[in-house]
């Protein structure tokens, strides 16, 4: 079913009628609970106060603005726990106690560290060095989930599958692969290694951060979680590599390999005592960059224009590239790549603080039939031009010969205050920035493994807390330069932070309510005394409200319950937290269930019954192996 395209207007009345609807059902909820609290309905759950009929309300509000309404997910649960706030059901205290969680700040800390990674060139060198070129989907899948499960066990899922998302695709160019028969397990591996360790995914992380502040005790050790996680993400391997030959569609992705693309005109330089100097150009990766020509190698006054896959590559050695812009910033992630040219090592600003920018020349620009050496660009702008497009024209030769002509786009390398300054300027139709476009930091790149490995070392051995390690890691990446303050600052995802805190909110209240309690006498009474059947009730409805609602407020919200269930069956409380991380996160069946999820269904060109028909066997099968292995690892 395609989506209607709405004018701005009608979108905002949409949104508005979001809101409303949210709003009414907020009321109507709250004034049938306080009925049915009042006239003694539900009597299996008699004895309750309004305010927990009122926690329970707004909850299940709550889970139906953020399934059925397109408002983002942290208003909806900040609205939630607003209510509360304002009804007083939650006093001041309590009603931000979320926002404090260590939890909480351990996931926004684990950002600056992966940004450190990112930034250095890391976690790019580690994917293009174990990917390969494989020759069958099989293969395929093998290279991609392996290491993609090993890196999500110690780094948080969301931004490796980010990383990786335009890895993949690029690499399923190269191999004519479609990119739904790899995207979904990009997906998928990183789920399955993100419960590995305690670290792997934010849930794990909140539900720990619960389970100290309920215990007051020091919380899970780093590997805890892998005695039940990782015999799960093997069966789910295996599970994957058999049925998705079946189970996985063949599609294309939104951007398909004949749209049309916007050729640029890029000059490389091979720096001596490179990584890739003495490499052939096959085996330096610069073979089989999608939508990337290497046009021709200069070697000092030598010319080489027949440029075979073995030519071996020399320092100082000249490449001319014609390609689209996606493929230039992958040559400016190479290590051992720079730009041809000296003046960008002229501008005022570090390189660290720049950025890639657009600009079209327009027809009143004063350099116009002036070669861009010609011009002065540098001094005039200061600015540095690193490639050039014209009309899908393949241009030739050097990029400092090349004449401007009114309509070309020019990619600069340039302080982000370009944009701001230039945008209105008459020698320029258009100016833009691109994204993730800074120069990479390579010489940092052992500090950044470093770090990484320090903070993994010390909280597997309890030296120190989750949170303290992965402090001292991102304050080391600042203070060493493996990322600025302001990418850090802005690798945070801020919307995930804020539901997470308000649906701790939302847990507490019905915690502190005595809802929690009733609920869990309730699932006792479905499930007998039997804890096998309660842990596996439990899994369930947990399994159930992450494929809903996001994985954290699903683990947030059930986490009270689960105490509540273990106290009154007098057992111990860990099976069923370790169920909770499990099924909280073991999210397959929804592209909303899980972040992941939903960054690879676009990309992959997905459908939303793909998810289902791949992701409910799987579901189950996580949920079995689950149920059977944590009790006789973790005794009731």
């Amino acid at each position: 079913m395609r989506r209607a395209h709405f004018p701005r207007n009608q979108r905002w009345l949409g949104q508005r009628g979001a809101v409303f609807v949210v709003l009414m059902g907020l009321g109507a909820g709250v004034g049938l609970a306080i009925a049915a609290a009042q006239a003694g309905s539900f009597s299996w759950l008699t004895g309750m106060n309004w305010q927990a009929w009122l926690s329970i309300a707004v909850t299940l509000m709550a889970f139906l603005g953020n399934a059925l309404t397109p408002l983002p997910a942290e208003i909806v649960f900040l609205g939630a726990a607003a209510v509360l706030f304002l009804t007083g059901v939650l006093d001041e205290k309590t009603a931000l106690s979320g926002f404090s969680n260590s939890g909480m700040i351990t996931v926004a800390v684990l950002y600056i560290v992966v940004t450190g990674l990112q930034q250095t060139g890391a976690l790019v060198w580690v994917s293009q060095q174990v990917l390969g070129m494989p020759k069958t989907e099989s293969r395929a899948l093998v290279r991609l989930m392996l290491p993609v499960m090993g890196i999500s066990a110690f780094l948080n899922n969301t931004p490796v599958v980010a990383m990786f998302i335009p890895v993949v695709d690029d690499w399923c160019r190269k191999l004519r692969f479609s990119p739904s028969k790899l995207m979904l397990p990009l997906s998928y591996a990183a789920i399955f290694g993100g419960l590995f360790t305690l670290i792997g995914t934010s849930t794990n992380l909140v539900v720990n951060g619960l389970l100290m502040d309920a215990t007051q005790g020091p919380g899970l050790k780093l590997l805890d979680i892998a005695w039940v996680g990782i015999p799960c993400g093997m069966v789910g391997f295996v599970f994957l590599l058999v049925a998705q030959r079946w189970l996985l569609p063949e599609r294309k992705a939104a951007l398909s390999d004949t749209d049309d693309l916007r050729q640029y005109t890029v000059e490389m330089r091979v720096v001596p005592e490179s990584p890739i100097v003495g490499k052939s150009i096959e085996k330096a990766g610069l073979r089989h960059l999608p939508h990337l020509y290497l046009a021709e190698v200069r070697r000092g006054d030598q010319l080489l224009p027949a440029i075979g896959p073995q030519q071996v590559l020399q320092g100082d050695d000249q490449l001319l590239f014609v390609g689209v812009v996606d493929s230039i910033l992958d040559l400016q992630r190479i290590r051992g790549l720079e730009p041809a040219t000296d003046q960008v090592f002229k501008l005022e600003e570090p390189r660290t603080d720049r950025c890639l920018i657009e600009a079209v020349v327009s027809n009143t620009c004063p350099l116009i039939g002036q070669t861009i050496r010609e011009s002065r660009f540098r001094s005039q702008y200061n600015a540095v031009v690193v490639a050039v497009a014209r009309n899908g024209d393949r241009l030739m030769g050097k990029i400092g010969d090349i004449r401007l002509d009114p309509g070309d786009t020019l990619l600069l390398e340039a302080s982000p205050s370009f944009v701001r300054e230039r945008r209105i300027s008459r020698d320029f139709y258009l100016v833009s920035s691109i994204p993730n476009s800074e120069p990479m930091r390579h010489d940092r790149s052992p500090w950044a493994f470093g770090f990484t490995l320090a903070m993994v070392i010390v909280a597997a051995l309890g030296w120190m807390s989750m949170l303290q390690a992965a402090t001292l890691a991102a304050i080391g990446m600042l203070v060493l330069g493996c990322c600025s303050p302001r990418q850090a600052i802005r690798s945070i995802e801020w919307s995930v932070l804020l539901v997470i805190g308000a649906a701790l909110a939302l847990g507490a209240a019905l915690e502190s309510t005595g809802a929690a309690a009733a609920i869990a006498h309730r699932v006792i009474a479905l499930a007998g005394d039997n804890p096998w059947l309660v842990l596996a009730a439990l899994y369930a409805v947990t399994t159930v409200l992450t494929e809903v609602i996001t994985n954290n407020a699903a683990a947030a919200l059930i986490f009270p319950i689960s105490l509540a269930l273990a106290k009154q069956l007098n057992v111990s409380d860990l099976p069923f937290v370790i169920a909770i991380m499990i099924a909280a996160s073991a999210s397959f069946a929804t592209p909303i269930g899980y972040q992941t999820n939903l960054m690879v269904y676009g990309p992959g060109g997905y459908k939303f019954t793909d998810f289902l028909r791949i992701g409910v066997p799987l579901n189950l099968i996580y949920g079995i192996v689950t149920v059977a292995i944590t009790p006789l690892v973790y005794p009731f």
